[in-house]
């Protein structure tokens, strides 16, 4: 039988349900400013993230972008962005917002730290690890190019030190360190990266070291980024708090959060990134009114772009959809005719929270019908499946819930199993 159902309100229609739950002087002055050993000279060699070029005067022109700018893709049509690559979902749902190549493999620059996040976070919970343990810098670490937290060779710095040197400096020397201290060496730690990355279905991506300094098959795709960066805000709160941090003093430096979205209060994390190849990137989660959205954008040709499309695009994502409850777990979606059982009917539930992330003014688009073979036969036991739920609707994924027996409904003894047989061919009920 395939019909549609009403919500378990019976008389209320749909529609009016889901309204009720709506809800960078030029390259010699930065190697020259890089080397002073003066807290100026370091601190301005701090602001260089990885891969970065010199910083053009104001007055220069833009550069060229790295592709034609095309749009993304997106449930309710298509959104500008001067992106390469990117990618967008909400939080609860996982429905993706917003593509444009989201499953392409492309340089993930600074952006591969937070699989070096993770890791780290996984033995910190597993109590392996403690904040406030503290790891030896090797001459390796200390010498690794690009964006730096400043550690000195042969100290010792805390595990707290090294995240926020992470998230605040992108330091790649910060990487490395808490690598060699995790595994013995940033290869072994890469050995892991790769066993992680599996295990968390990331199957878009290879590691080839631990910093996103750019290396022969080492890439991400921008789904998989938004995947680890869910994992790392479910699977790990106490510890995603850090990327709230606006700056952040290490050996008498203080650096600002290369984020533009955390710096200006529009988002609680996680990483920005660059390099030649994979251009100036962006991973962002903000949480408005209980419903979070992560984004995560790749190849801008220039650091404004990742601001203003970060910025643009996050908006976007909060102000055209929204998460509607359709039904919740013990609702009643149906009542379905049972054949020789000591109840006439059986209830359908869905069994879970139905949460769905539609466009805002679609919602009465949506067809929610069920589905299962009529009468159903005794003897049931709650949470059989007896049949499905599917919702359709412009703007929206197609979803199928399985649809469970509610309650016990014991077959009828011979002697009700004849009256019942007869009362059919009698009445044909």
């Amino acid at each position: 039988m395939t019909k549609p159902v009403l919500p378990p309100a019976a008389t209320m229609p749909l529609a009016a349900r889901l309204g009720r739950a709506g809800a960078t002087r030029r390259g010699a002055l930065a190697a020259l400013a890089a080397i002073v050993a003066t807290p100026f000279g370091r601190a301005f060699a701090a602001r260089r993230e990885v891969g970065h070029g010199h910083h053009p005067p104001h007055h220069a022109a833009p550069p060229e972008p790295l592709v034609p700018e095309t749009p993304a893709q997106t449930p309710i049509g298509p959104v500008a962005t001067t992106a390469q690559w990117a990618y967008a979902e909400d939080y609860t749902t996982h429905a993706m917002l917003l593509t444009k190549d989201g499953d392409t493999q492309m340089p993930p620059s600074s952006m591969t730290k937070l699989m070096t996040l993770y890791i780290t976070y996984e033995r910190l919970a597993s109590g392996k690890l403690k904040l406030s343990d503290t790891l030896p810098v090797s001459e390796r670490a200390w010498k690794t190019g690009g964006s730096k937290m400043f550690v000195e060779v042969n100290t010792q710095v805390s595990v707290r030190d090294l995240i926020s040197g992470i998230i605040v400096d992108s330091g790649n020397d910060a990487a490395i360190v808490l690598a060699e201290g995790i595994d013995g060496s940033e290869a072994q730690f890469v050995v892991e990266m790769n066993a992680t990355a599996k295990r968390l279905g990331l199957t878009g991506s290879h590691f080839a070291n631990c910093t996103g300094l750019p290396a022969p098959d080492h890439y991400m795709t921008c789904h998989d980024i938004a995947r680890l960066a869910w994992h790392i805000i479910h699977d790990f709160p106490q510890y995603y708090k850090f990327d709230r941090q606006k700056t952040f003093r290490y050996s008498n430096i203080e650096q600002a959060n290369r984020n533009p979205l955390v710096q200006n209060d529009m988002a609680d994390g996680l990483k920005t990134g660059h390099t030649n190849a994979g251009g100036y990137g962006l991973v962002a989660s903000a949480e408005r009114n209980g419903r979070r959205v992560i984004l995560v954008l790749n190849g801008m040709p220039a650091e404004i772009d990742r601001k203003q499309d970060g910025a643009r695009l996050l908006d976007w994502a909060f102000n055209n959809f929204e998460n509607v409850t359709l039904f919740t777990a013990g609702d009643v979606i149906e009542r379905a005719p049972v054949w020789l059982g000591t109840s006439k009917d059986v209830p359908l539930v869905g069994g879970r929270d139905l949460i769905m992330t539609l466009p805002r003014g679609w919602r009465q688009s949506v067809k929610v019908t069920v589905q299962y073979d009529s009468p159903v036969r005794a003897p049931i036991s709650r949470g059989d499946t007896l049949g499905s739920l599917v919702i359709t609707g412009a703007g929206s994924q197609p979803m199928t819930l399985p649809l469970l027996a509610g309650a016990d409904v014991p077959r009828l003894g011979l002697p009700g199993r004849a009256m019942a047989v007869l009362s059919h061919y009698v009445t044909g009920h």
